[in-house]
């Protein structure tokens, strides 16, 4: 096919769509900029408010708000349309912003971060359901690759760049940054977006009960960090069935959230999405943790904790790319099956670093989990994309990253409930830290070793027909 019929990467730059592109790219930073802010500022802002029994909440709650939120995208804006719609969740971002930016304790952070998920949800929702609205089909596929660029660019600069806010200025300012953006962000929403669209206005049923089913379970989850073993056990227990409720009431819904085969493993869509959710919540607890323990054991600075986190989005961005244009369909089996594996062993690899205080360690682990997710990530979603009906592959594609959030969500609950039956809340040492942090790296290497004996049975099932034949008639 022609490039001009394919359409060129510089299109989408030119006066025509510059000013759309810059807003869809804006709406997608904001939330890729604050999905790895925590991480870095919030172990300051702990040890400044206290409260570190709560610092995987902000994550979190962060996560479940927009889960909740780019749910209910659709319905707000075939409501109010695409400009109301987004100026609306903007504003939401901004007054979560300013509360989580000015709070005194850190309850009030979390309050704060919830209003920035719950707008933030939203607005990156509808940013992505704009594209096909607002670029011919011959763009779209450059500015879905645009975005995956925003989330690369983020997961290297974000870390850095909120580290050295944080170490110059405070964690105040980390926030306070996205202030500007959301303001430029809704004076080009104001001139730039149609207030409706032909589907606007479509009478919708809002799923409020699955969503808030869905919310609750990992809320439980959250709540378990904060408890005693017994008590988490049984709210781990509640959880996990308030989960398979919401998936069994979609599945008798007349208008579902999910694709009927959602996280059934007798399909590659539903061993997929399970995949999809193990690794995330195997690679959320270093997420969440690995910046703390470093400034607690080493006495790094905000700047070169950041730093060594954004080491593995590094290596993620650098291997997506390294395979982005494999053609091969048994290639893309095996990275799809060493994805889980190389996310394990890192892991596994940066506690043992931080045990032995090896800083080259932790990085060569960081390399591995980021090189691990980067092999693999963009072929499990295209192979559970694929797989889907035609009916359904709507459905599935909106799922992945709904499902990715989740996995980020209850991962980042769990490694709180494992963190602090560790004692990391109490811990007062160095060796204390170590001790403490040790049962958040056992748990996302068990599941790590759970999503890895999914890929298996997930590739196994793969029709014997080249992955992207489907989509290039899409």
């Amino acid at each position: 096919m022609s490039d001009s019929v394919e359409g060129r990467w510089a299109e989408i730059f030119t006066p025509r769509y510059a000013t759309v592109t810059l807003i869809l790219c804006l709406g997608v930073a904001l939330l890729a900029f604050n999905a790895f802010l925590a991480s870095i500022s919030l172990p300051t802002a702990v040890q400044e408010l206290g409260g570190v029994a709560l610092i995987s909440w902000a994550l979190t709650l962060f996560l479940v708000f927009a889960i909740v939120g780019g749910s209910g995208a659709a319905l707000l804006k075939q409501r109010l349309g695409a400009r109301t719609a987004l100026l609306v969740s903007a504003g939401v971002f901004l007054l979560g912003t300013v509360i989580a930016a000015t709070a005194t304790s850190m309850p009030q952070v979390l309050v704060g971060r919830a209003l920035q998920g719950l707008g933030e949800g939203v607005v990156s929702a509808i940013c992505f359901a704009l594209i096909p609205e607002l670029f011919p089909s011959r763009l779209v596929p450059k500015v879905f690759g645009l975005q995956a660029m925003i989330w690369a660019i983020a997961a290297f600069g974000g870390p850095a760049a909120a580290g050295i806010l944080t170490e110059m200025v405070s964690w105040r300012a980390a926030f306070l940054v996205n202030v500007p953006l959301v303001l430029l962000f809704a004076s080009m929403v104001v001139i730039k977006v149609p207030a409706h669209s032909p589907d606007d206005r479509v009478i919708a049923r809002f799923p409020g009960l699955r969503l808030f089913t869905i919310g609750a379970a990992i809320m439980l989850v959250a709540l378990a960090a904060l408890a005693a073993p017994l008590p988490a056990g049984a709210l781990l227990v509640v959880a996990a069935a308030l989960l398979v409720a919401a998936v069994w009431m979609d599945g008798r819904a007349e208008e579902r959230l999910m694709p009927r085969d959602a996280f059934r493993p007798i399909s590659v869509v539903g061993t997929g999405l399970w995949v999809v959710l193990l690794i995330n919540v195997a690679g959320a607890g270093s997420a969440v943790y690995l910046v703390l323990v470093v400034q607690e054991i080493w006495g790094y600075k905000p700047a070169s904790a950041g730093a060594l986190a954004a080491v593995l989005a590094v290596a993620w961005s650098f291997s997506a790319i390294t395979v982005a244009n494999v053609r091969s369909k048994e290639t893309r089996k095996t990275l799809i099956r060493l994805g889980p594996g190389m996310i394990g062993l890192g892991l596994v690899l940066v506690l043992a670093g931080l045990q032995i205080d090896q800083v080259v360690v932790v990085i060569i682990g960081q390399l591995v989990i980021g090189s691990g997710f980067g092999l693999h990530n963009g072929y499990l979603n295209l192979t559970v994309m694929e797989a889907a009906s035609d009916e359904e592959r709507d459905r599935a594609s909106g799922l992945i990253p709904t499902t990715q959030s989740a996995g980020n969500a209850i991962g980042a609950a769990l490694a709180g409930v494992a963190a602090n039956s560790g004692g990391m809340a109490a811990a007062a040492s160095a060796g204390a830290v170590k001790l403490a942090i040790v049962p958040v790296y056992a748990l996302g290497v068990a599941t790590a070793v759970l999503a890895l004996v999914a890929a298996w049975h997930m590739v196994s099932m793969v029709r014997p027909q080249d992955v992207s034949s489907s989509f290039a008639a899409h």
